[in-house]
């Protein structure tokens, strides 16, 4: 009986430590009403909308390149990653004060974020272009839904820029930001 009983607990203990250990709480990531913060830095794959006052010309729409630059028309490659589109705007100021216009005035904002990607159990895994507001449960939509072996408890997510992937909590308001490697696992049982 009782060496029946240490197998029970044994094999209790096995399952246990399959699964994933220190599941993350959403925290941070927790959908609010708002847009991507105020302070969102550019990565490659974003696009931003920059317009010169009164110099068409100098307008439009540009990349932020494999290199992390954004190359401008006068001023040539203006480095962007890690920026706040504020900080890129007041580069080009200064740049184009310095002997190509008078006083200079430029806004610059995001057009378009880099995509998400979303791997694993999911129908249609893939690259898919970022929405505001976009929740992980929008995400596994998107990729049409969750195959019959999905772990639709647990999401692991790794943020754009890192290396290492979190697991957190799947909840309705768990929030996807640009860039970021979403993975569902699959489930034992």
């Amino acid at each position: 009986m009782a060496s029946r009983l240490l197998t029970m607990i044994c094999c209790v203990l096995a399952l246990a430590g399959c699964s994933p250990s220190a599941v993350v709480s959403p925290g941070e990531r927790v959908a609010a009403a708002t847009a991507i913060d105020a302070e969102y830095r550019l990565g490659v794959g974003d696009r931003v909308k920059m317009n010169v006052f009164n110099e068409a010309a100098l307008s439009g729409e540009f990349a932020v390149n494999d290199s992390g630059n954004i190359s401008l028309p006068l001023i040539g490659d203006i480095p962007a990653t890690g920026k706040t589109p504020a900080e890129v705007a007041r580069v080009v100021e200064t740049r184009l004060a310095d002997g190509y216009l008078r006083e200079p005035k430029v806004s610059m904002e995001v057009a378009a974020y880099r995509p998400f990607y979303i791997l694993g159990e999911v129908k249609s895994p893939g690259q898919y272009p970022y929405a505001s507001g976009l929740t992980v449960l929008n995400a596994i939509a998107t990729a049409q839904g969750f195959t019959p072996r999905a772990e639709k408890k647990v999401v692991f997510i790794r943020k754009f820029g890192t290396d290492v992937e979190e697991p957190f909590k799947l909840t309705p308001d768990l929030k996807v930001y640009p860039g970021d490697t979403i993975r569902l696992g699959e489930r034992f049982f």
